[in-house]
């Protein structure tokens, strides 16, 4: 088996998510951060065969990097080889019961109260804000009958604020994201957010899908 650059990439982003990851049976990857406020599954173009564990995933992919077109070959002794022509790693996999992994089914949220679309670009200008400015937080604002996303920092009102309009809303809230929680591919997104504290980021362009929980201090009026 090769793995597709598009599969590769999706690795790498779950790697900023959790260290570790458990692939099973199947085209979908999954992941799940070890505070468990960020989850994520994957479609992929390949299909495994086995259930597999690997405890340093950015260790495998560099791995990987070692040659310009790598074979997969999935063993039953608990190693994947890694060949290349003469060339050839053995990699010790993990046992699954030592990865913290989500549960093997698709998540959903408990409700839908607020939706938006995110394209590429707005989501760059924001994150590129927020670290030139030295801003932490990203509040999504109902106000006035629009929808926008503030770049600021919460506990500071004198701070610089970026912000940009993105949809109509009938209610009025704060939700409130940690910037450093948003370990998302870039891409346009499906956003939806329930009141119930938990978000989803749905990329347009391939399957993909994040849900990510949202700060306590967030704040809802239906």
């Amino acid at each position: 088996m090769k793995l597709s650059d598009n599969t590769i990439n999706i690795l790498k982003n779950f790697a900023t998510i959790n260290p570790s990851i458990l692939i099973r049976e199947g085209n979908i990857i999954r992941t799940i951060a070890l505070s468990g406020n960020i989850a994520a599954s994957a479609v992929v173009t390949e299909e495994f065969e086995t259930e597999f564990g690997i405890y340093d995933l950015n260790q495998f992919l560099n791995g990987l990097k070692l040659y310009d077109s790598p074979e997969l070959d999935f063993s039953s002794d608990g190693f994947i080889y890694i060949r290349q022509g003469k060339h050839k790693i053995k990699y010790r996999l993990t046992e699954s019961m030592l990865i913290h992994a989500p549960e093997n089914r698709d998540m959903k949220l408990p409700s839908q109260d607020v939706c938006f679309q995110i394209d590429e670009a707005q989501f760059d200008k924001l994150v590129k804000a927020s670290s030139v400015f030295g801003l932490p937080d990203l509040s999504v604002v109902g106000e006035d009958g629009e929808i926008k996303l503030e770049v600021h920092q919460k506990e500071n009102v004198t701070t610089n604020v970026v912000s940009i309009d993105v949809g109509k809303t009938d209610n009025e809230f704060c939700l409130n994201f940690k910037i450093e929680n948003l370990k998302i591919i870039p891409g346009s997104y499906d956003v939806v957010i329930s009141e119930q504290l938990v978000s989803q980021f749905i990329n347009q362009n391939f399957d993909l899908t994040y849900f990510v929980g949202l700060e306590s201090d967030s704040s809802f009026d239906s």
